[in-house]
């Protein structure tokens, strides 16, 4: 596995109750495996791969695709507490008893609730552009965002141009070189389906609606957490990022400049750096 990168692992399968779930599997499997939670309407090939290779440099670097997503089977389910069970049971089965997770958008949400239901199976967590149940805003796209994702492109992976990036000319220039990393892949994963789009939506929605202004779920995550964001996300607003910081027990974050809500995609070889330092703290 150490001798494949980004764009040369294969895609591999593993069955579990009927979903047959995809994932790519590379780096240096002697650490803690580090798996990614991809964020809403994401595939395999939606991860950067400056960030999957620099972590693999020193770690195990696991991506999946949850049931019902891109070139899983099933369906894609419509809480963010059934998604999390179908990624514990993929875990489960591809024999990862101790894992770090970074989660984005989405991802982070799921990958909150895989360490309240699973807190022995998560080490260290590292959240990006993300927020927690009932955060502000959470769901709650304005019309001319949520348009965003409907639109067609000529080349359709330009649509994370205007959702994951601000609109200042250093930032579109960042994202224009993310899209260009994202597609030199040659065998390309499936495309996610508007079944999965809907129901993760409505997960992502629901996830939002349930308020708690204390915030009492977040004290369950006792595990050091990494939250980081750009300075406008305009997908889950960055104000999310402080109470996420200010709730979890054990949390730091950081905030990099003229970004939104793929700042680590913005800024990959930085954000490669603060992690790695993160994850390998005692």
């Amino acid at each position: 596995m150490a001798t494949f990168t980004h764009d040369t692992a294969p895609t591999q399968y593993v069955q579990v109750d009927g979903i047959r779930f995809a994932y790519r599997r590379f780096g240096n499997p002697e650490r803690t495996p580090l798996v990614l939670f991809q964020h809403f309407m994401g595939n395999l090939d939606d991860h950067d791969p400056v960030l999957s290779d620099g972590f693999a440099s020193d770690r195990e670097v696991i991506l999946f695709n949850n049931a019902g997503v891109a070139s899983s089977t099933g369906s894609a389910p419509d809480t963010i507490e059934a998604t999390a069970r179908d990624a514990e049971s993929f875990l489960d089965t591809v024999g990862l008893a101790r894992v770090d997770i970074l989660g984005h958008s989405m991802g982070g949400l799921v990958a909150q609730q895989v360490v309240l239901d699973r807190p022995d199976l998560v080490r260290r967590l590292v959240l990006v552009g993300t927020g927690p149940r009932g955060g502000d805003r959470v769901g709650q796209l304005p019309p001319e965002t949520a348009a965003l994702f409907s639109r067609t492109y000529q080349r359709q992976e330009d649509m994370w141009l205007p959702i994951l990036f601000s609109p200042t000319d250093t930032s579109q220039k960042a994202g224009q070189a993310y899209v260009e990393r994202i597609v030199a892949r040659a065998d390309r994963d499936t495309p996610v389906s508007e079944q999965a789009a809907s129901a993760q939506r409505e997960a992502i929605g629901a996830y939002g609606a349930a308020k708690d202004p204390a915030y009492t779920i977040l004290d369950g995550i006792t595990i050091p957490v990494l939250v980081v964001n750009g300075t406008n996300d305009i997908i889950i607003p960055t104000i999310n990022s402080y109470i996420l910081q200010q709730f979890l027990p054990d949390a730091q974050l950081i905030l990099y400049p003229d970004a939104g809500h793929g700042a680590h995609f913005q800024y990959p070889e930085t954000f490669v750096r603060h992690t790695r330092m993160f994850l390998d703290e005692q």
